[in-house]
């Protein structure tokens, strides 16, 4: 596909979290991978695209990790405050971009920190399939094993049709007004939001699915950073 025929973009890295999973003495988005950060790669996969207008990373008020990294000093990289839950941090840095000149119209790609994988045609493919979309969407990943629904008790209470079902990855892609309008209404209404897609189902919307790799996992045990390190270490 031909680079300037996809859509500018913002991107949002909600990165406030803590990581508890992964037992380690700092958040895991600054674990080391590859003698750099989580969080660098992350950002990387985004800093690189010309496509990119800015980007906006959600971080904790006394994150002391954050200054040391080298691109903390990039121009387009700009600091949201993070909050107590995903949802708010995202819609954090979508207030943030907004006061910087982005347009309602503009599309706002949220990328989890501790998703380091991502790869460059993912990345295009998303912009390509959703640059006309009237709602936008996610990378996704239908599900491969028979999927079973437990009860209270821990038993298997039904197996699930796995054809119907998909796996939510990151990127996702939306316009930043009708993002930030669906986090807002979801946030003051007490809605519990797990994504951005989330938010905009809340509001009646139907994101697109845009099937990617299935290696663009997120970091969020011990043995997920130790199977990336192999594997980028055999690359």
């Amino acid at each position: 596909m031909n680079v300037s025929d996809l859509p500018f973009f913002w991107a949002v890295i909600p990165a406030a979290g803590i990581g508890s999973r992964m037992r380690a003495d700092r958040p895991k988005q600054y674990l080391s991978l590859g003698g750099r950060t989580i969080l660098e790669h992350t950002l990387d996969c985004f800093l690189g695209h010309p496509r990119l207008k800015g980007l906006a990373v959600s971080l904790a008020a006394d994150d002391p990790y954050w200054p040391l990294l080298p691109c903390a000093g990039n121009g387009r990289i700009l600091r949201a405050a993070g909050g107590s839950e995903r949802a708010d941090s995202v819609f954090n840095a979508l207030q943030l971009l907004a006061g910087q000149g982005a347009e309602a119209s503009d599309w706002v790609l949220v990328h989890d920190a501790a998703r380091p994988n991502l790869v460059r045609a993912d990345l295009d493919r998303l912009l390509a399939e959703l640059a006309d979309d009237p709602v936008g969407g996610l990378l996704a990943v239908p599900a491969r094993d028979t999927l079973k629904r437990a009860d209270a008790d821990g038993r298997v209470r039904q197996t699930v049709d796995r054809s119907v079902i998909w796996q939510a990855y990151t990127p996702q892609m939306f316009r930043l007004g009708a993002l930030r309008q669906a986090l807002g209404d979801a946030l003051q209404a007490g809605v519990a939001i797990t994504d951005e897609s989330s938010a905009m189902e809340w509001a009646g919307q139907a994101p697109r699915l845009i099937e990617g790799r299935a290696d663009n996992l997120k970091i969020t045990r011990p043995e997920d950073l130790e199977w990336l390190a192999r594997r980028w270490a055999d690359d």
